[in-house]
């Protein structure tokens, strides 16, 4: 079956969104367009095999090997693409309480994961557990508001990373949900919570202002949205409160979105807010287009595994 076929098939959902002012109709031609695409995961959860033909309505859904198919020929029809996880890697199987991260991280590193951020899962070993699975992950982690300076993922874990495709530059930070209260002290120790509206300004300056990116990306891990608790922190409020984010990637709450929520920011332009539930069921697609000028709009889907 041609991938093309199967996307129509398989597709749960698509959304198009005007970010940079210019719909898709705006550009001359399509060479004159770079398209971006940025693939994501959340909450995986350890989950490596496929739900079984009895499992409901996961049945025959799910698995690290299709995902890696899916991602393969993603790749190839767009050589500018990047696989971004949001956390809650570890956590949710016999392979996490056997091999403690081990297995997770090799199979991210062989899909060729780009970037993740941290959940509270992830330290459901310790955050020495966390540190002693960090070689078997080709990948980098991001998480601004984690101040890590005094322990084992101090200069191991930054906060942002710049990557650039095709001369459009994509800078990608990373955020965690407070972890008092949700997970043992004893297991993150002297890692301390910074609030996600300030870090995310600061970000967002530096990524927009030195770092003259053209696409800024949150790898959240807050969650989606508490609406039983209005003074929480989630994507959300977060894009509300903020300007120059263009996309949240969220995490934690296991919200399966069919395409992305459109969030107005404090200046009253788009910012796009996307989850794909969790267990590796769903893989998240949203392809930027840029014109000349740099100008961008968005396309999204998401795709059953």
């Amino acid at each position: 079956m041609k991938r093309r076929d199967f996307i129509n098939r398989m597709a749960i959902g698509s959304a198009s969104v005007t970010l940079g002012g210019l719909g898709l109709q705006s550009f001359k031609t399509p060479d004159q367009s770079t398209k971006i695409t940025i693939l994501h995961t959340n909450d995986v959860h350890s989950h490596i095999d496929p739900f079984g033909p009895d499992e409901g309505r996961n049945a025959n859904k799910g698995g690290v090997a299709r995902r890696a198919a899916l991602i393969n020929s993603i790749r190839k029809e767009n050589k500018n693409t990047l696989l971004l996880d949001a956390g809650d890697i570890f956590q949710g199987t016999p392979y996490f309480n056997y091999y403690g991260g081990e297995l997770e991280f090799k199979l991210m590193s062989m899909l060729k994961y780009d970037l993740a951020t941290i959940g509270n899962h992830d330290f459901d070993n310790g955050i020495n557990g966390l540190y002693a699975q960090l070689p078997h992950a080709e990948f980098d982690f991001v998480s601004a508001n984690y101040d890590f300076s005094n322990t084992d993922l101090n200069t191991h874990v930054k906060p942002y990373k710049v990557f650039t495709k095709s001369g459009i530059k994509i800078g990608v930070f990373g955020l965690g949900i407070e972890l008092k209260g949700l997970v043992d002290k004893k297991l993150y120790k002297e890692t301390k919570y910074l609030d996600p509206v300030e870090i995310s300004t600061d970000m967002v300056r530096l990524l927009k202002e030195e770092e003259h990116c053209d696409l800024v990306i949150c790898l959240s891990h807050l969650g989606y949205n508490y609406s039983r608790n209005p003074k929480k922190v989630s994507d959300l409020k977060l894009a509300e409160a903020t300007k120059d984010i263009d996309l949240i990637i969220g995490g934690h709450t296991h919200t399966f979105l069919p395409k992305p929520t459109i969030v107005k920011n404090k200046e009253g332009k788009n910012t796009l807010v996307n989850q794909v539930g969790c267990y590796g069921l769903y893989l998240g697609q949203i392809d930027f287009y840029f014109d000349i000028d740099k100008n961008s709009s968005s396309n999204a889907t998401t795709i059953i595994v």
